[in-house]
C-alpha cells in the first residue's frame, strides 16, 4: 500500500488519482449509502472540495482503495467554510445545526470529511492499514501547520478503530441517527499525536508522479 497527500491544485501529479477517490466516495456515498449528496453519474464531489482543500489517498498496485478529505476550520471559499460551521450556521439542512458545537475557527484544529475505504479491501487487517495510512497523512498534513487536532463527523464505529490504532480519539457531541442511510453519526476529536505506541509498519511514500489507476465505476 502507498500512501499519497496533496493539496487540492497539485492532484495532477498523481494522475488520475484524485478523479478516481471522486469515483469511489460516489460509488460508497451515493450508490451505497443513498447519500443525497452532489454527484453525477461518475462522480461525487461538493462545495468543499475547493483549493482549500487536503486529501489523503491510499493506493494499491496503483489504484486508489481509500481515502480522506480535509480542510482548516479557518477555510473559506465564497459563502462557505467548513461543513460542521457551515451545518452551525444553518446552511447544511441534513445536518443538524447543534451537532457542530459552535463556530470553530482556529489553525490548531482542522476538519477531515468524506473517510472512505473500497469493498475490494475485504481483510481486517488490511481495512485497519488502509485507516491507519489516510489518519497519519491527515495528521503529518494537518502538524506540519500547526494543528494540533483533528474533528470528524463520523460513523460511530470510527472511535473504537481510532483508539486500537493508538489515537486517544473522543467524542465532542451526542450522536445523532443519518436520515439517508439509519446510522449513527457523531462528532469526534483526535489528536494528531498517538497516546500508545503501535508496531512500526512499511509506508511507501512514491514522489508525484503520473499514475493510471483503473476506474472505480
Amino acid at each position: 500500500m502507498e500512501l499519497i497527500t496533496f493539496e487540492l491544485l497539485d492532484q495532477y501529479r498523481y494522475g488520475a488519482a484524485f478523479v478516481d477517490y471522486l469515483r469511489l466516495r460516489k460509488r460508497f456515498f451515493v450508490d451505497g449509502l443513498h447519500w443525497g449528496i452532489p454527484h453525477d453519474a461518475r462522480v461525487e464531489m461538493d462545495q468543499y472540495d475547493n483549493p482549500q482543500a487536503y486529501y489523503s489517498l491510499v493506493l494499491r498496485d496503483g489504484e486508489v482503495i481509500a481515502g480522506a478529505r480535509m480542510l482548516p476550520t479557518t477555510a473559506t471559499w465564497g459563502e462557505h467554510s467548513y461543513m460542521l460551521r457551515d451545518a452551525c450556521l444553518g446552511r447544511l439542512s441534513s445536518i443538524p445545526a447543534e451537532l457542530a458545537g459552535g463556530d470553530l475557527r482556529t489553525e490548531k484544529v482542522w476538519e477531515c470529511t468524506r473517510l472512505v475505504i473500497s469493498d475490494k479491501v475485504t481483510g481486517m487487517e488490511d481495512r485497519t492499514r488502509c485507516l491507519d495510512l489516510i489518519v497519519e497523512g491527515l495528521a503529518e498534513v494537518a502538524e506540519a501547520q500547526g494543528g494540533e487536532r483533528l474533528m470528524s463527523l463520523s460513523n460511530l464505529w470510527l472511535l473504537r478503530s481510532l483508539r486500537k490504532l493508538g489515537y486517544d480519539a473522543e467524542l465532542m457531541g451526542a450522536p445523532y441517527v443519518n436520515a439517508d442511510d439509519g446510522h449513527k453519526y457523531a462528532v469526534m476529536a483526535i489528536p494528531v499525536t498517538r497516546s500508545l505506541p503501535v508496531m512500526p509498519q512499511p509506508t511507501h511514500r512514491p514522489q508525484p508522479m503520473p499514475l493510471h489507476a483503473p476506474s472505480m465505476v
